[in-house]
């Protein structure tokens, strides 16, 4: 068991990808196949999709919200939680994951770049905050609809969308003086691009996974394993 050791001084930034979900039993993001649960990314998780075929885009996400119902933290979900815990404002959560299995753990100073799965908003953008959303849609017709008239759309970044609170992001990395990467494969950017930005402002950067990730390189250490 390696120790990722952490100072009384140290602010830390942590990232975590489809990996740390794939241990409570989700799917990941893109298999090697390039389809996700059967699907081409580009008919469920693009702008162009929402709008050619809204009601398998809904069919899609229902299904990803029946499955978490049965989903649970795993240890990791905990441990980054506790670490929060101890270490108060100098702990920051990204998480690239549309799941709440962090917030289920107790995480909460944490961010969702690529939106959540349990929250729904207007498909016309036109300002209305999103709004918690579990139901489970068996039919297009059952999705509601905006204030302003438009249909809701789940929300999640879409490929080609801009990710969520990227200002906050960056002035979280540049405080930090430690990055933890977790079972992400630093593949899918601009995520994979935030070890980088860490190390340009001097941090430490750890990843912690199955299998070493693309961007290796750019990591001071690299711990192979499951992250429970």
């Amino acid at each position: 068991m390696e120790t990722i050791r952490v100072g009384a001084e140290d602010r830390v930034f942590v990232l975590t990808g489809a990996g740390i979900s794939a241990e409570s039993g989700l799917a990941t993001f893109r298999a090697s196949d390039g389809l996700w649960e059967g699907h081409r990314i580009e008919d469920v998780c693009t702008p162009e999709a929402l709008e050619r075929n809204p009601g398998m885009v809904w069919e899609f996400y229902s299904a990803r919200r029946a499955a978490l119902k049965n989903a649970k933290p795993n240890p990791a979900h905990f441990a980054l939680a506790e670490l929060e815990e101890k270490l108060g404002k100098r702990f920051f959560l990204c998480t690239q994951n549309v799941d709440d299995l962090h917030e289920r753990a107790g995480s909460v100073r944490l961010v969702h770049m690529h939106g959540e799965l349990l929250k729904s908003r207007c498909s016309a953008e036109c300002g209305t905050a999103p709004v918690v959303d579990r139901m489970v849609y068996k039919d297009l017709s059952a999705v509601g609809r905006c204030t302003c008239g438009a249909r809701m759309r789940p929300h999640i970044v879409f490929f080609g969308e801009v990710p969520l609170e990227m200002g906050r992001i960056q002035q979280e990395i540049e405080k930090a003086t430690l990055m933890v990467v977790v079972g992400t494969s630093g593949s899918v950017y601009p995520a994979a691009s935030f070890v980088h930005w860490a190390r340009q402002a001097g941090a430490r950067t750890v990843y912690v996974g199955p299998e070493r990730p693309l961007n290796a390189s750019a990591f001071t250490h690299v711990v192979e394993g499951k992250a429970g």
